[in-house]
């Protein structure tokens, strides 16, 4: 089974899916606190209509950043090409593939699948597949929530260990 990987930190690779990454620190970037409150029920830069614009470019997702307890926003979004390194990839079913350091969390356009998109422990590689059939043109927006661990005492950085996106060509 053919399968094609594309380092979502790499600017080639990123071009290939016009791709750049944006970050911002807080649970609610921008607001006080940032955003931590007691009993949120939930944050906007999950959405995939948020507006994420004035976000600091961050053309190394593998740079460290944080200071005790912290949580960032990781967001991209990828449009599927039709072929990739003269391979025709319509049809193939398409991966995220990545690793957090510490804790987080894929949305993919708005929605988590919680049996697969929350990372369950430090450091837990991860895949969320985003389409089981490419097309392309096809548009993903995906967002990261990233924090440091362990909660009561956190140590380091957070950062993307690395995301891939995987085209993987199915038996059909």
């Amino acid at each position: 089974m053919p399968r094609i990987a594309l380092d979502l930190n790499n600017t080639r690779d990123q071009q290939q899916v016009k791709s750049q990454w944006r970050v911002a620190t807080g649970l609610v970037p921008g607001e006080p606190n940032e955003g931590l409150t007691a009993r949120l029920l939930s944050t906007p830069a999950r959405l995939a209509d948020y507006d994420d614009s004035a976000w600091e470019v961050c053309p190394n997702i593998r740079q460290s950043l944080s200071e005790g307890f912290t949580f960032a926003w990781y967001r991209t979004t990828v449009e599927l090409p039709g072929a990739i390194k003269g391979v025709d990839v319509t049809g193939f079913r398409v991966l995220f593939e990545t690793n957090f350091d510490n804790y987080g969390e894929i949305w993919v356009n708005g929605e988590i699948d919680r049996s697969t998109g929350v990372i369950t422990g430090i450091n837990s590689q991860q895949r969320v597949e985003l389409s089981s059939g490419a097309q392309a043109g096809a548009k993903y927006v995906i967002a990261c929530l990233v924090l440091n661990g362990p909660l009561a005492q956190p140590r380091g950085g957070i950062y993307i260990r690395y995301a891939n996106l995987t085209f993987e060509q199915t038996d059909n």
